[in-house]
């Protein structure tokens, strides 16, 4: 088989197609001719050793997958050669094949093309856990969502709408603005590049003033940096403020205001959830699957590239151009 793989810490230029031995499903697992493989921001961190797991090298990168059920390990039930199915891990995706374990593999309704069951899971998994389990988001609240127009914050957009909450998206152009209006965002919000105090300041005003009353009940936030503490500044009282990643920075955020605010800071890591809480996990990704058949969420590919051209897939998120899913193709 054929993989994107990385031989040293670096960049996505340093991954390299590379011819490996293809794999044989072991006790408990499936082995995949991968179709589609989605292309997250965690993937531009897993090859420079920035992650927080470190799979031993050579590696490929790639942590959801769609395709075709190709071999069938003992002790496996419920799964055929042939089966359209969507899967992932922590790495192993950017390839013409992925080792799959059953129990993490889900079928994929008809309707649904390859490469959108490939860029589904990750994103809506963690913005459905992050609203539904972590902030506990009802109907008639107000959610500020930082990074809008990536592919969790689009997912987010979604949902939020699905859970009948009135969504802010706050986004660093007009271009991707205008992407979550289509998403169906009640309002948006672009911030500047760099923030200043007063500039952080006003950001915060303006959050507040777009979720009305006291503030946004929920704030999603994917970017991090500068932009969080004048988030949760705009939480309003018992607000519930998410982290969900950092591609701006790793905040240092005041704690007196979790004080004022009642408020609550909560992390969230879907990945870990889904071992830890497999059951509950398979009640949430029934949920998502109802939420497609129905129409209320949908993956937006907006750019898709060849396996082996993953690396101007990875700069795409690397350089924060991207808006929606991005995806390579097998």
């Amino acid at each position: 088989m054929k993989a994107m793989m990385s031989h040293e810490p670096g960049g996505a230029e340093t991954l390299k197609l590379t011819e490996v031995e293809t794999p044989e499903p072991g006790p408990g697992q499936l082995r995949v001719a991968v179709k589609a493989a989605g292309v997250n921001f965690p993937d531009t961190l897993i090859i420079r050793d920035l992650y927080q797991f470190k799979p031993p090298r050579p590696f490929a990168p790639g942590g959801e997958i769609a395709g075709v059920v190709e071999a069938v390990g003992d002790g496996v039930f419920g799964f055929s050669i042939g089966d359209r199915v969507l899967a992932g891990g922590i790495n192993g995706g950017f390839a013409t094949h992925f080792i799959a374990d059953a129990a993490r593999t889900n079928k994929i309704p008809d309707e649904m093309p390859f490469d959108e069951a490939a860029g589904f899971m990750l994103t809506y998994g963690t913005s459905h856990y992050a609203l539904k389990d972590r902030a506990q988001l009802q109907a008639g609240q107000s959610l500020f969502i930082l990074g809008a127009a990536g592919g969790v914050g689009a997912a987010a957009i979604e949902l939020g709408k699905a859970f009948g909450a009135k969504v802010v998206a706050g986004v660093s152009s007009e271009e991707k603005a205008a992407f979550c209006k289509e998403l169906g965002a009640d309002e948006t919000l672009v911030y500047p590049r760099e923030l200043d105090r007063d500039g952080q300041k006003a950001l915060s005003g303006e959050i507040k003033r777009l979720c009305g009353g006291e503030g946004a009940n929920v704030v999603y936030d994917a970017v991090g940096g500068d932009y969080a503490e004048p988030a949760v500044r705009a939480l309003a009282w018992e607000g519930r403020f998410l982290v969900v990643g950092f591609p701006a920075g790793i905040p240092k955020i005041p704690l007196n205001l979790t004080l004022l605010k009642s408020c609550q800071i909560v992390g969230v890591f879907w990945g870990a959830f889904t071992m830890r809480n497999p059951a509950k996990n398979a009640e949430y990704v029934a949920e998502l699957f109802d939420f497609y058949k129905t129409g209320k969420i949908r993956p937006r590919i907006t750019a898709s590239f060849p396996l082996e051209d993953a690396a101007k897939a990875l700069k795409l998120l690397e350089e924060r151009k991207a808006t929606g899913k991005v995806v390579l193709t097998v």
